[in-house]
């Protein structure tokens, strides 16, 4: 093995603490990578460390991935930098070259607890020192904050994803913590894609409590059913072409039209907020477009209702009939 670079000294694997593998990814697939990569060209990039405080041990900063790849590899050397520096100033220096080394938003996140809780560093010092600011500093940490300890085992160990963890599972678990970790195990063996999980989320959430049961317990199954409904409106609408298709729309539009009316006397139009205002005067310009397209459709319809005409037993034009304004349809 050749040694990446003239400061790294070869060092039993032995000899080094792996006091932070817990804040870090493990991504087997980057691992099997590494792996391949180590065993065909070498350790090319030395993992990084400190001395440790009265002991002839290195405490490992930067570099899990390849000490596990090298294990996996059945070796039992890696080539390792020794900073003389303490370790906070170790981990800051790891942070600030994040460019180099892409960390994880939970990484990154993981790091920064241990600066400010387990080695006494203010945010504030933390940004100045990694060269980042308070707010990002104050995000990341509200993220690994926000997770219980069983969600990041998972996300640590690529069961779930960081996206699933906060935006699903934590919100989840601070609702209801049992349908969450019935969540967790479901998806243990039967995972669901980030788009499947949120269309999950998102029918949970306007669920009643026997459908959030059966939901936790089998999403797979519910996502199957929600795509195997999809597929019937789809074929429906290819069946019934795009006249189906208009017909369903403006029973739709019925419906939204009287629900919309019961709803409009309750409101007053001085205590309307503008984003209300604004809506209501586009569905006005949009109403006056409908009813063009709407005159100019019956007025070259080829078929038309005999209903609709004057009577063909009097040929005298009928008088026009008043039409309702825009302002009386909103």
């Amino acid at each position: 093995m050749d040694t990446p670079s003239p400061q790294a000294l070869e060092v039993d694997l032995h000899r080094l603490e792996l006091r932070f593998a817990e804040a870090r990814l493990l991504e087997p697939r980057s691992v099997e990578a590494l792996a391949r990569s180590i065993e065909h060209s070498g350790q090319l990039i030395a993992c990084i460390a400190v001395p440790e405080a009265g002991s002839a041990r290195l405490v490992l900063v930067d570099g899990y991935r390849r000490i596990l790849a090298l294990r996996r590899l059945g070796r039992d050397t890696a080539w390792v930098e020794s900073w003389a520096c303490d370790l906070a100033q170790a981990l800051l220096r790891v942070l600030a070259r994040a460019s180099a080394r892409p960390f994880a938003a939970l990484e990154e996140a993981l790091l920064l607890r241990e600066l400010v809780h387990g080695q006494g560093l203010s945010e504030r010092e933390v940004a100045r020192r990694s060269g980042r600011d308070v707010s990002w500093v104050s995000r990341r940490l509200q993220l690994v904050c926000a997770l219980p300890d069983v969600l990041l085992t998972a996300v640590r160990k690529g069961d779930l994803s960081t996206w699933a963890a906060s935006r699903v599972l934590a919100p989840l678990a601070r609702a209801n913590a049992e349908h969450a970790a019935q969540l967790l195990a479901a998806l243990a063996s039967t995972p669901l894609s980030s788009r499947e999980l949120h269309s999950w989320f998102q029918h949970y959430q306007s669920s009643p409590r026997a459908a959030r049961e059966r939901m936790v317990c089998h999403p797979r199954l519910f996502i199957q059913s929600l795509r195997a409904r999809d597929e019937q409106r789809a074929d429906a609408r290819l069946r019934e072409g795009p006249e189906g298709q208009c017909a369903a729309d403006v029973r739709q539009l019925l419906a939204l039209i009287k629900r919309l009316r019961q709803c409009l006397p309750t409101l007053s139009a001085q205590a309307l907020p503008e984003p209300v205002l604004s809506a209501l005067t586009r569905l006005r310009t949009a109403l006056d477009a409908l009813q063009g397209d709407l005159a100019r459709s019956f007025d070259h319809d080829p078929q038309p209702d005999p209903r609709c005409g004057p009577h063909p037993a009097n040929p005298r034009p009928e008088p026009a009939r008043n039409q309702p304004s825009a302002e009386a349809l909103a």
